[in-house]
């Protein structure tokens, strides 16, 4: 493999360019497989996989071998973000169900800058004149928007931190680090369970399903707290002039 990359990063031959494409095109059914679980029937799972083929050709093309930095975690980013920039082009959110998130969040950051602490359920549906059971349903129905919502930002600004070929630039470093550390501390305001769910969705990397056994809750409880949880860390992301009003 080794070889394989020296050969095509000495000549630039395509060749070798597609041996390596073959050698890691798992790698973008991995990706695709789990976008695609949990943006529900939103998405064609072969658009994913498209728009994958891209990222992966993208990450060979940039990756500098003569750095200290593991290719797979490197493609599992550019794939991803390659898959998230071509979905926002598409723009495939339904109008209604982005009024309904942008609502929430507006709800939900009110709330809490009013009463100095978390807002509760049943005081956010008091707050939009709705029964409980209805915000855990909007909560579940726009999970997909927010975490793709915070995801385009964190892609756009967080690059910096997975890109080797500007990680050099001294500004780049610092923002990159900014960005981790703001990160760490929204996620620290979280309460146990969604801080246990986003860990468990995020760094284990298992699905809600897998996640609900753990915890003994359902899937789409599952779903509520890490809607919930992303409209939290996005709220605290624009408090700290990182995420877009």
């Amino acid at each position: 493999m080794d070889e394989l990359w020296l050969l095509y990063k000495d000549t630039g031959d395509i060749s070798y360019k597609q041996k390596l494409i073959e050698l890691y095109i798992d790698l973008v059914k991995i990706v695709a497989g789990r976008m695609f679980n949990y943006y529900g029937g939103n998405v064609d799972y072969d658009d994913l996989l498209g728009f994958g083929v891209f990222g992966l050709i993208d990450a060979i093309d940039k990756f500098d071998i003569s750095r200290d930095l593991k290719f797979e975690t490197y493609a599992q980013i550019r794939i991803r973000g390659s898959m998230i920039d071509n979905l926002r082009k598409l723009d495939w959110v339904p109008r209604g169900l982005r009024k309904k998130a942008k609502e929430m969040e507006n709800t939900i950051n009110a709330l809490e800058n009013k009463l100095g602490r978390r807002a509760t359920t049943i005081e956010i549906s008091e707050e939009l004149k709705i029964d409980k059971k209805e915000v855990e349903n909007i909560l579940s129905e726009i999970s997909t928007i927010n975490i793709i919502s915070l995801e385009e930002t964190l892609f756009t600004k967080g690059d910096i931190a997975i890109n080797p070929n500007i990680t050099e630039n001294p500004e780049h470093v610092f923002e990159s680090k900014e960005l981790k550390n703001i990160l760490a501390e929204g996620i620290d305001k979280l309460n146990e369970k969604e801080k246990m769910v986003i860990s468990l969705y995020y760094f284990d990397e298992l699905t809600y399903k897998e996640i609900a056994n753990i915890l003994d809750l359902s899937e789409s409880r599952i779903s509520q707290i890490h809607s919930k949880a992303i409209l939290l860390l996005k709220g605290f992301l624009k408090l700290k002039g990182i995420e877009k009003n």
